[in-house]
Formats: C-alpha cells, sequence, structure tokens
C-alpha cells in the first residue's frame, strides 16, 4: 500500500508572554495573552481552528480545557494535552503538525504554558518508581551524588565528563552563558535582560562543580502559541507572505547507548540528539553548514556545548574550538540561541518548545531542538 501524500505544514501566526519568575500569573490568563497572539497574528478567528494540542507539565488534568475556554472560548473542537517534560511545548507542535500533515485538520493550535514553584524541579509523586532512575544510575557509576539539585548533576556530569575526555575547560561553558546573556538583551520576552561579564559568570554562586548560577537556566512562569496550517489554508486566508514551512520535524526517544555505554553525555540526551537532527538533515537535503540560526535546548551550558557536537556543527570533542572562534554568535559560522536561550529567557517547561517558534527568521534555515 503506498504511503499517503503527506501536507506541506506552514506556521502561520505566532504569540507568547514574556517568561517571569514564578508567582506572577495563573496559567489561564498566561494561555489568553499568548492564544490570542497568535491568532491576531495569523489574521484569523478562533473558530477557524480545527483541534487544539495544548502543553503543560505541573498541573491537574484538563488544565488544557481550562485554558483554552478561559483565553479563546468554547467551540467544542478536541483539545489534546500533553506532558513530555522539557520537549512538551515541541510534543504539542509535533502533535499538531502530524494532524495538518494527514489530513485531519486544515489548521490547528499548539498552545503551551507553564506555572512553576520556585527553586529547582524535584519530585511529586515520591510513592513510585521514578521515571529518572535509570539515568541517576548511570550518574553514581560515574560520579558521586552530591547535595546539588540532581538535573544539575546530571548535566554538569556530561559536562565534567566531556573535560575528561576532551580536555575541555571551564571557561568554554562560561562562555556559553557569557554569549547567552548577551543575546537576551535584544529579547524583550526574555525573564533576564542582564549583560555580565565572563568573570561574573564564572564568580557566581556554583551549583555543581563547574556549573555557576548564571550558566544554569531559572525556573519561569509562561506561555506560547503556534497556529499551523496546511497549503490550501494558506492560500484561502491570503498568509502567504507571512507562511513560514516546517520543512522537518522529528520527535526520538532513548537508545540502548545512553544506559548502555556508562557515559553521562550519552545519558542526558546525545544519541537522541544526534539522530533527530540526521533525519532532519536526510528528510530536507541539508546539511548542518547550511543552517544559520540554531535555538537549542541549553538548561545548562553544559547541554549547550555537547549539542553542538550532536548535531554536527562541529566535529566530536571539538566543540571548545568553536567556542574560541566564536562561531556560536554573530560573526561566527552560527548564531545559536539568539533569543538568549533558556538561560537567560527562562525555562517554563510547557512553554518552551512553542516559545522557540516565535523567533523564526524566514530568510533563514533555523535548526530547533529540545529533550524529552
Amino acid at each position: 500500500m503506498a504511503p499517503a501524500q503527506k501536507n506541506r505544514v506552514f506556521v502561520v501566526g505566532v504569540g507568547m508572554t514574556k517568561f517571569v519568575k514564578p508567582g506572577a500569573n495563573d496559567y489561564p490568563d498566561m494561555a489568553k495573552e499568548a492564544g490570542q497572539k497568535a491568532l491576531a497574528d495569523a489574521g484569523i478567528p478562533y473558530s477557524a481552528i480545527k483541534q487544539a494540542v495544548v502543553g503543560y507539565v505541573y498541573g491537574d488534568s484538563t488544565c488544557g480545557q481550562r485554558a483554552i475556554y478561559h483565553s479563546l472560548g468554547m467551540t467544542g473542537i478536541p483539545i489534546i494535552n500533553v506532558n513530555n517534560n522539557c520537549s512538551t511545548g515541541s510534543t504539542a507542535i509535533f502533535m499538531a503538525r502530524q494532524l495538518v500533515q494527514g489530513g485531519l485538520a486544515d489548521c490547528v493550535l499548539a498552545l503551551g504554558f507553564e506555572k512553576m514553584e520556585r527553586g529547582s524541579l524535584s519530585s511529586k509523586f515520591l510513592d513510585r518508581t521514578s521515571p529518572m532512575d535509570k539515568h541517576m544510575m548511570v550518574m553514581m557509576n560515574r560520579y558521586t551524588l552530591t547535595e546539588a539539585p540532581p538535573a544539575s548533576q546530571l548535566f554538569g556530569g556530561a559536562g565534567k565528563e566531556h573535560m575528561e575526555k576532551y580536555g575541555t575547560k571551564p571557561e568554554h561553558f562560561a562562555k556559553i552563558a557569557w554569549k547567552n546573556h548577551k543575546h537576551s538583551i535584544n529579547n524583550p520576552y526574555s525573564q533576564f535582560r542582564d549583560d555580565y561579564s565572563l568573570d561574573q559568570i564564572l564568580k557566581s554562586r556554583k551549583v555543581y562543580e563547574f556549573l555557576t548560577l548564571l550558566q544554569c537556566c531559572p525556573t519561569s512562569d509562561g506561555a506560547g502559541a503556534v497556529v499551523l496550517a496546511n497549503e490550501d489554508f494558506v492560500r484561502k486566508h491570503h498568509l502567504e507572505d507571512q507562511a513560514v514551512e516546517i520543512l522537518a520535524q522529528e520527535l526520538v526517544t532513548d537508545l540502548p547507548s545512553t544506559f548502555e555505554e556508562n557515559s553521562c553525555i550519552k545519558m542526558v540526551g546525545y544519541d537522541m540528539s544526534r539522530l533527530a537532527a540526521k533525519k532532519c538533515f536526510e528528510a530536507t537535503g541539508l546539511k548542518p553548514s547550511d543552517v544559520d540560526v540554531v535555538e537549542l535546548h541549553d538548561c545548562f551550558s553544559a547541554n549547550e556545548l555537547i549539542t553542538y557536537e550532536a548535531l554536527g556543527l562541529c566535529p566530536e570533542g571539538k566543540a571548545g574550538e568553536m567556542i574560541d572562534r566564536g562561531d556560536n554568535t554573530y560573526g561566527g559560522k552560527y548564531v545559536v540561541n539568539p533569543s538568549g536561550g533558556l538561560i537567560s529567557k527562562g525555562h517554563p517547561l510547557g512553554a518552551t518548545g512553542v516559545a522557540t517558534a516565535n523567533h523564526y527568521l524566514p530568510s533563514h534555515p533555523v535548526l530547533c531542538v529540545f529533550y524529552s
């Protein structure tokens, strides 16, 4: 049986809130601002939306319905709730794109929001097996556990392994944070818009080993929304001048190497990123050197560094040299996280992947990467 013809999928409207410290707003109001902005950007009414996919991590069941009802209305459409940790927002877009691509709907809304608690992330359900138990086992097999927040140990362990294996220096990780904080100055939606010196970043409070506070993303509240449509919808509503096509999108999960190689680099998602990027490049006929702009998941500076190599932006073990050349910022080969990245912009889990689509550049190939 021949595969069905896939529809082209376009971003026709985007909207987001400013990311802020937790506690300022409730999720229905954040969703309302982002959703209404996206519809206004697309120039269409909510009645044109055939389905909605809503992402959030923290909250009771059906917060997606509550957010949509409050922010946009009640038209009886299917509303699907998504929870996929840090990739929740990008998963919402992935599902919305599949609905349009498969011909099940001509216009779909992807909405992501998060209302978080202050402080580091922690487990909420202590009476059952943690989904991170195997990840922590790799960490314990490789390095001694400390009192530092678990996520900082996982990603910090990957950075530590990179230093041991390739000779990367703490300054390379600090330079990533320095670059992202500098980029954030130009983003009015960023939670933090402060410019720091490299010395300030290196000397800020230590969180884990070489990772200092200014190299770690903050917890945040915020929301983002994206309207996706097929080609017929774009033409019918005369949106050709603003429609941006999603050329490829891949969602992958862990491989055996994640846990079998006793590697923190593999454990935090190196092979997942490499596989997803490989599939995207193959689907488009492009290669890493064709990319101009990259938005990637810099929950910690260490993750941004190893992701350079996973995406093929530089050879394995050469991320430090790439950073020293300035090939990750304006004037270099790539501009990585021009939004300021999670380190500056903030990381409201459900909103992060959706909000990234708000930074698209129509004239440049853009590569976006987020983890589950």
